[in-house]
């Protein structure tokens, strides 16, 4: 346990905006984070940097998971930790947590070879979704309309060649009027929540999609707390689609950025993580 004020390391790449807005907060909480760069990092197996616990803002999913394990078998605990990384950053290993635990989450199918993707597709019915299964931003998503645009875009995936699109994870579309909904939650609370709304069918705000607040239904926040909970916990972004059936869990985020958030939401979000932080290095 810490004593005094806390020692706590921040795990970065890039200083973006979002880690700006951390620091302020840090500073506010009169914590001065030991800053290490995760492009200058040499572990050796045998020790780390000596900090209470390690707040992880890692551009780079491979470096993040990575340097997470190593911390861990180092004997300092993360926010968030290797397996929530692990979980999270898979999007076929998400699906598995929330089925799990019976999460509400749109229909989708794993397969392995053009053949048996072009079988899934079909057993789901047109348009699905293509997406990697590691991949952030809504980069490489793929609206699937017919036979013939499975056909090429199966075939493009398998051209390329990498690890990442030799397995192939299908999601059914859910229509969505043209938004979707972002929610933030730490720990056990789920503290704010906006709107993402955009002409085009993919809704991330690094496509150019428009932030307005969402106000917490009971509903909201219950399924929210229940799928960052199925993933492992502490502290997430959970992407949430409106449908017939009610809320479904698009995508659980660990590393989640919440720069156009704050003032949309007026909740201190940077703030809420570092206060997070602290309570959890002093346990």
């Amino acid at each position: 346990m810490s004593t005094g004020t806390p020692t706590i390391g921040l795990l970065h790449s890039l200083i973006r905006k979002d880690e700006k807005m951390l620091l302020d907060a840090f500073k506010r909480f009169g914590v001065k984070p030991v800053m290490i760069d995760d492009r200058k990092l040499i572990m050796d197996f045998n020790s780390a940097p000596q900090v209470d616990i390690l707040l992880e803002r890692s551009i780079n999913h491979s470096r993040a998971l990575h340097a997470l394990r190593l911390f861990e078998s180092a004997g300092i605990r993360c926010i968030n930790t290797h397996d929530v990384a692990r979980v999270c950053g898979d999007k076929m290993l998400t699906t598995c947590a929330l089925t799990e635990h019976s999460v509400p989450q749109p229909r989708s199918r794993v397969a392995f070879t053009e053949e048996s993707a072009v079988e899934a597709i079909e057993e789901l019915g047109y348009p699905v979704v293509l997406k990697p299964a590691v991949g952030s931003w809504g980069r490489l998503l793929s609206k699937v309309n017919d036979r013939d645009a499975a056909e090429s875009i199966l075939e493009h995936k398998t051209v390329l060649g990498s690890y990442h699109h030799s397995i192939f994870y299908i999601q059914d579309y859910v229509e969505k009027a043209g938004r979707d909904i972002r929610t933030f939650v730490i720990g056990d609370e789920c503290i704010a929540a906006i709107y993402r709304s955009s002409e085009h069918w993919i809704t991330n705000t690094a496509r150019g999609a428009v932030a307005t607040k969402c106000d917490i239904t009971p509903e909201i926040a219950e399924i929210s707390l229940n799928a960052a909970a199925a993933c492992g916990g502490g502290v997430v972004a959970v992407d949430l689609f409106e449908s017939p059936a009610g809320l479904l869990v698009n995508e659980v985020n660990y590393t989640m950025e919440f720069k156009n958030s704050v003032d949309t939401t007026g909740v201190d979000i940077p703030g809420k993580i570092v206060e997070y932080a602290i309570a959890e290095a002093a346990k």
